[in-house]
């Protein structure tokens, strides 16, 4: 009796071991394992469309130094504490708190807008229109440094919601490498050097140099245009304005149709007319020479 209750007590053991390695192989085959967050967001081709940051603007052309241009098309990371910072030039600016935590931040500080621009050198790249920041959108400026390889280099806030990037690269290190006037077409460049003879013989002022100069730079594509555009108002379909060479030339056919039917009707009251065109005013003039005509006066009054 004892041997048989040993025996039984060592096979319910038996059965302990395996139904707790079931159990175990069972939910270990159905764990989620998190990693460390990687490449998010509005950048990342790989997350679901509904799933990536939502842009309220369209970044600006890509404009400025050509030799800046490779960098279109390209990110670059930096982490600082609990953040991550992606920046790719002519396109965003992305900020991703690496957190667990259920309302971890994951939001856009900037979308590539315009240069900066003083003294005839690019000081920075603004990116403007980023999520909504209390009663203004975020927005960050773009610091470009000398160094021997490209990459981010410091993220700071100096005021609430603007930021302030510092970003490296070897292709801003030629003491002329941020000049704007080398960028400009020949055209640009002589309206440049027309505002600059203007302010040396004081035809201008000062403000009004900088305004030209704005526009300049406006109509390069460098800076974001101001300018208030005018709705030129539109055309009633009725109107008689000759607003197409093909309704002038209607108008024309429907005159020249009238003027026959004038001179019909004249010559079938037998009264005298004169044919041929008034040169001052280039058109057909219709003259009686009678004032008081024979025949039926009451013509001339319906006339």
């Amino acid at each position: 009796m004892y041997s048989f209750g040993n025996g039984l007590h060592r096979l319910f053991r038996l059965w302990m071991v395996f139904a707790s390695l079931f159990i175990n192989h069972g939910f270990a085959g159905k764990m989620k394992i998190v990693e460390e967050p990687n490449t998010f967001g509005l950048n990342n081709p790989f997350m679901a469309q509904g799933s990536r940051l939502q842009p309220k603007a369209t970044p600006s052309p890509v404009s400025g130094p050509a030799h800046l241009h490779r960098l279109a098309g390209k990110c670059f990371s930096f982490t600082e504490s609990t953040y991550k910072y992606e920046f790719c030039p002519f396109h965003n600016i992305t900020q991703h708190e690496q957190s667990y935590r259920w309302n971890a931040y994951s939001g856009i500080l900037g979308i590539w807008q315009e240069w900066e621009i003083v003294n005839n050198t690019f000081t920075g790249m603004w990116m403007r229109d980023g999520d909504t920041c209390g009663t203004r959108n975020r927005e960050t400026k773009v610091i470009l440094m000398c160094s021997t390889n490209s990459k981010l280099a410091q993220v700071s806030e100096p005021s609430t919601c603007v930021y302030s990037v510092t970003f490296e690269t070897p292709l801003v290190c030629h003491p002329h490498s941020l000049l704007v006037y080398p960028t400009l077409s020949e055209k640009l460049q002589r309206e440049w050097d027309e505002a600059e003879q203007a302010r040396y013989e004081d035809l201008i002022t000062e403000q009004g140099y900088n305004n030209l100069l704005r526009d300049i730079f406006e109509d390069a594509g460098l800076l974001k245009s101001q300018r208030v555009k005018i709705k030129s108002p539109e055309v009633a379909p009725d109107s008689e304005t000759h607003n197409s060479l093909q309704k002038c030339t209607e108008d024309f056919q429907k005159q020249t149709e009238e003027i026959e039917r004038l001179r019909a009707l004249l010559t079938q009251h037998n009264i005298p007319f004169d044919s041929k065109q008034n040169e001052a005013k280039s058109t057909v003039g219709i003259t009686v020479k009678d004032p008081h005509p024979r025949g039926d006066t009451g013509l001339i009054d319906m006339l």
